[in-house]
C-alpha cells in the first residue's frame, strides 16, 4: 500500500499504543465490578490503576484528535458503499467522544465518591468537586453506560476490520499497520 493511503506513523502509533491500554482498562474496570477483591488495599490499587490509564488515555485522544485535524486521514476506497462509509464515520466519532467523555465521567465519579486522584500513586490530580454520594451515584451510572457503549464500539470497530479483511478483502486494514 502506497504511504499516500496509510495512516502516518505518529497516528498509528497513537492507535496502537491506545488500543491495548483500552482493553486494559475495560479488563481492570470489568474485574473491579463483577470480582471485587476481598482485599481492600489491592482493590483501591486496581482503582488507582483504572483511573490512571483513564486519565493517560484521555491525554492521548486529545493529542491524537489534534494530530488528525492537521493531519487527516487517508480516503476510503472509492467504491466502499455509503452505509459503510456512515458507519465507519459515526463509529470512530462516537469513540473520539467516549475517548474524551469517560475518564472524565470516571474522575469526577471518583471525586463525588470522596476519593481524591493521584495518577498511578505518584501526582495528584485536584479534586474539582466535593464529596455528593447522589452525584456520585449517577456519574457512576453514566460511566458504566458509557463502558458498555465503548465496548459495543470497539466490537463494532473490530467487525469493520474483520468485514475489510475477509469479506470486501480490500487492504484497509494495512492502513493502520
Amino acid at each position: 500500500m502506497t504511504p499516500a493511503l496509510r495512516y502516518t506513523s505518529p497516528a498509528r502509533w497513537l492507535h496502537w499504543v491506545m488500543a491495548p491500554m483500552l482493553g486494559v482498562i475495560i479488563v481492570v474496570g470489568l474485574w473491579m465490578v463483577f470480582f471485587e477483591p476481598a482485599d481492600q488495599s489491592f482493590k483501591l490499587q486496581l482503582y488507582n490503576f483504572h483511573e490512571s490509564l483513564g486519565v493517560t488515555v484521555w491525554v492521548l485522544a486529545l493529542i491524537r484528535l489534534a494530530y488528525r485535524f492537521r493531519n487527516p486521514p487517508p480516503p476510503l476506497p472509492a467504491d466502499t458503499p455509503a452505509m459503510v462509509r456512515l458507519g465507519a464515520h459515526v463509529t470512530h466519532l462516537a469513540l473520539y467522544a467516549l475517548l474524551l467523555l469517560m475518564p472524565v465521567i470516571g474522575f469526577l465519579a471518583t471525586n463525588a465518591w470522596g476519593f481524591p486522584l493521584s495518577l498511578f500513586g505518584v501526582l495528584p490530580l485536584p479534586s474539582p468537586i466535593g464529596k455528593d454520594e447522589a452525584l456520585a451515584k449517577i456519574l457512576s451510572l453514566l460511566h458504566w453506560i458509557g463502558a458498555i457503549a465503548i465496548i459495543a464500539l470497539i466490537a463494532g470497530h473490530i467487525m469493520g476490520v474483520v468485514y475489510h479483511t475477509f469479506i470486501r478483502r480490500d487492504g484497509l486494514l494495512k492502513r493502520m499497520t
